[in-house]
């Protein structure tokens, strides 16, 4: 309202904080009386009504479950089977948690003798999962004697079935009928392991030997102020042993297991790895095997570089105590897909500004690929995606790539390159470098176009074919960024091969509708972008100041 406008968000310390949250106590407590209502009128609207609880069979039940969701429709075909044998069970739920509806459940679970509560979750350590632990309190609040047990169920999407219900049922029935519950916790679904068992070993950890082929070697040049890097050559590099070997579940053509292998081709040594949360964690790691053949450490999105940092930091430091032997040096590398330079950028950046002795190599395959093809930051723009449709509605993603390498340039850190497996020695050269500053001075950045055919929508035959056009057409250009002079290390105006951006877009199914007249304006608006983002390239190429 531009007449009365207001101040949302307002910094608030004590005493107004606690008038604040006595406020927001206030208003949850008058949401018990709008909630019905709120259910009445979507009823009237929809046919489908709600309550704040929902009960089934509980009006002459002796023992009972409660569940949440879907769960509760499939036990109530459980109930029915069990009422079938004479046994008198029912199952509850509770459509609202908050406020939790305290008078309603009691109600409907007061009359009976024993109840099992369901919960997808453990609150660990504190003897049950969140339901169980409201519903006992709540229990305890009417002095009900009733005996409750809390199972923990469902972990990782694990299906819920009638017979599962089933014989939660029935142990809450026999416990209703001894009147006594002799284990009050539990996880329902797990099972004992086998005593002295040990994960078979598919391959013998690399040594340090293999790992110090010496086929790439990196030093620095005091007179240019830069690293040298000799070897690096493909044929010759065949010598290092991949550290993520063969066995993963990668989908043909996946440039994920290809990028990682070529990164490492040039970093000689002992190596940590930690991967971001996506494809390239989850075709590798399939508990109990893994295709690594190094240290290996999984991070959620949101702080694998603060995560890593930490490890770096902690290694270094041991080192320092002699608790670590000196020269027992290893190379932490971060690997990471775009949408982990999208949700985890706030830690990326914040490790770059503490210059931490680390790699960051991102894989942009241009979307969040192991969730189903979501838009990302990296996504070209007009893409096809599964949140980015074509149509009357819709133009495909809306914006332009991000620029990634230019965000860590600014950050300052002494190396930053792009990188592409159509492109190997310059790939394993780069990874050399990265390597050298990474021990030595300080966070090292590298990004690869990394093919997905699954979800490009490209034969998978072809693939590097299809990075090399997003090379060629300088969507990806291939430079580095060291010291804080640019460098492009491969120009396809000078050795004429630069193609227009719409060439390598008509290759994917992504973005090959982007031919189509109608889509002539994005191709237009985007061909400008790269071509800009070339030029300053060059401009910075040419001028070292820049």
């Amino acid at each position: 309202d531009k007449d009365k406008p207001v101040t949302i968000g307002s910094y608030m310390n004590e005493p107004d904080l606690m008038n604040n949250k006595f406020q927001l106590h206030l208003a949850m407590e008058e949401a018990r009386t709008v909630i019905p209502q709120v259910f009445t009128e979507f009823g009237e609207l929809t046919g489908r009504t709600y309550n704040m609880v929902e009960g089934y069979k509980m009006e002459d039940a002796e023992a009972a479950l409660f569940v949440l969701g879907s769960s509760y429709d499939t036990a109530c075909m459980a109930v029915d089977q069990l009422r079938k044998e004479g046994k008198k069970v029912g199952v509850f739920t509770s459509n609202v948690l908050r406020p939790w509806p305290k008078a309603e459940l009691y109600e409907i679970c007061k009359d009976v003798k024993a109840i099992v509560v369901a919960d997808r979750q453990d609150s660990y350590g504190a003897g049950g999962g969140n339901m169980s632990l409201e519903l006992k309190a709540t229990l305890q609040d009417y002095r009900a004697n009733i005996e409750v047990v809390s199972l923990v169920y469902g972990l990782s999407g694990k299906d819920f079935y009638i017979e599962d219900a089933v014989e939660m049922l029935n142990r809450s029935y026999d416990i209703a009928q001894a009147g006594k519950a002799e284990q009050k916790f539990d996880y329902y679904g797990h099972y004992k392991g086998i005593e002295g068992y040990e994960p078979q070993m598919y391959f013998n950890p690399i040594t340090e030997e293999e790992s110090r082929p010496g086929t790439t070697i990196a030093t620095f040049n005091e007179e240019t102020g830069k690293v040298d890097v000799k070897g690096g050559m493909v044929k010759n590099t065949t010598i290092m042993p991949k550290r993520l070997t063969g066995g993963h579940g990668a989908c043909p053509g996946c440039g994920i297991p290809v990028n990682v292998n070529m990164l490492l081709k040039g970093i000689e040594g002992n190596v940590v790895l930690l991967f971001h949360t996506g494809c390239g964690m989850v075709v590798t790691t399939g508990y109990p095997k893994t295709a690594f053949r190094v240290s290996y450490v999984h991070n959620l999105f949101q702080n694998g570089a603060a995560t890593l940092s930490g490890l770096v930091e902690m290694f270094h430091e041991r080192q320092r105590r002699g608790e670590i032997p000196e020269g027992d040096d290893f190379t932490f590398v971060m690997i990471t897909g775009d949408g982990g330079m999208d949700i985890g950028m706030g830690p990326a950046i914040g490790a770059a500004l503490r210059n931490h002795r680390m790699i960051i190599m991102e894989y942009d395959n241009g979307g969040y690929m192991n969730t189903g093809y979501q838009l990302s930051y990296s996504t070209p723009k007009g893409a096809k995606t599964s949140t980015s449709g074509i149509g009357k509605a819709q133009r495909g993603k809306t914006t332009f790539n991000k620029d990634t390498p230019q965000i860590f340039a600014a950050t300052g850190i002494p190396y930053v390159a792009t990188v592409a497996e159509s492109h190997p020695t310059d790939f394993i050269k780069k990874a050399a470098k990265a390597q050298k500053y990474a021990n030595e001075y300080g966070m090292a950045y590298v990004k690869a176009l990394s093919a997905c055919p699954l979800n490009w929508g490209d034969n998978p035959r072809y693939e590097r074919s299809v990075i090399e056009a997003g090379v060629n057409s300088c969507y990806h250009p291939l430079y580095e960024v060291e010291q804080g002079i640019t460098t492009i290390t491969y120009d396809p105006e000078a050795r004429n091969k630069k193609i227009p951006l719409i060439d390598f877009y008509k290759m994917m199914g992504r973005t090959k509708h982007l031919v189509a007249p109608e889509y002539e304006d994005i191709v237009k608006a985007s061909q400008e972008e790269i071509d800009r983002r070339w030029a300053r390239l060059k401009a910075k190429h040419e001028n070292p100041l820049l």
